[in-house]
């Protein structure tokens, strides 16, 4: 099938370039993706009186910080029941804001590539990603918990096996990375059914499976060109995080832990460049995106007779 990638990934890079306020989408895109962060462990290790003395003095004290610490949580554990409802606060706004942003740039390539204005407004857009955000969201939560339910018993067979159950499951497993694949193509297609043509999710779901069965090729290169350039631009991003934290890292341990100045140093820079590789990673969610719709659209409109357009854009 002759189909021009070079031009999809060409114009979706001018959009992405002339139109920068879908970089705020493309922000807030990233809120819904990736985990949350970690946590600490329970157990400091340091006992006082037993080994500590014989470790470096930064640690040390860091040891006994830790110690004061504990008690200090255990007489004020209701800190961190409020601490977890404000975490749970801010997981449901990072998925609405990733919703939203999804739409956002959905919406936006959509109406940069057909009506090229001279802008794109923000709240417009805002306001107007609204009008998708539950069916958007609902096939998300239905997807996730097809996931979650298929997870559940896998896990639990190789726990109850003591592990032999995943070697088992190993042929299993394998198999799902192409199927895994085949999900987020057609997530990715159902989602501009849902925004461009205005779909239910079952009628999306039902688009986006006609329009991956016609057009595996493509779709396949596609994910595979996106991919690579996902991976490349997330390396780029990520690098001068390792710069500074491993030279920091190693220094002090070249030290002997006597102090604590390099991690400090490190965690301060990695604070000031995270504006930027937010930015950063706005603008490779909206190169992303919006290839991903003009993909949809170019393979939709081979669909179009002049009687019947394949793409009837929602009323905003």
């Amino acid at each position: 099938m002759n189909f021009n990638f070079g031009e999809i990934l060409t114009r979706a890079w001018k959009i992405t370039w002339k139109y920068k306020v879908l970089w705020i989408f493309g922000i807030l895109a990233s809120c819904s993706q990736g985990g949350g962060g970690g946590g600490g462990g329970g157990n400091t290790g340091f006992q006082t009186g037993i080994s500590d003395q014989n470790l470096p003095p930064a640690l040390r004290h860091f040891g006994y910080q830790m110690e004061n610490f504990a008690e200090w949580a255990l007489d004020n554990w209701w800190i961190f029941i409020v601490i977890g409802l404000v975490f749970l606060l801010l997981i449901a706004v990072g998925i609405f804001l990733g919703t939203i942003g999804r739409i956002g740039l959905i919406k936006g390539s959509y109406k940069a590539e057909q009506e090229e204005p001279e802008s794109l407004v923000f709240g417009e857009l805002f306001s107007t990603s609204m009008r998708y955000f539950w069916r958007v969201f609902g096939l998300s939560f239905l997807i996730g918990l097809a996931f979650l339910l298929l997870l559940i018993p896998l896990v639990v067979f190789g726990a109850l096996t003591a592990g032999i159950g995943f070697l088992c499951l190993l042929p299993l497993i394998c198999l799902l990375i192409p199927v895994g694949w085949v999900v987020t193509v057609i997530i990715e297609q159902a989602n501009r059914a849902i925004v461009l043509e205005d779909l239910g999710i079952v009628d999306a779901l039902k688009r986006a499976w006609e329009i991956v069965r016609s057009n595996v090729g493509p779709l396949l290169i596609m994910s595979l060109i996106l991919f690579g350039i996902g991976l490349v631009a997330g390396i780029i991003i990520a690098l001068p995080i390792f710069i500074v934290v491993f030279p920091s890292v190693f220094a002090f341990f070249m030290g002997n832990g006597d102090s604590l100045s390099p991690l400090y140093v490190a965690g301060i820079c990695v604070c000031l460049y995270i504006p930027v590789s937010l930015v950063a990673g706005g603008i490779l969610q909206t190169f992303t995106q919006t290839s991903w719709t003009l993909t949809y659209m170019r393979l939709t409109r081979k669909k179009e007779t002049p009687d019947s357009p394949a793409l009837a854009e929602a009323d905003a």
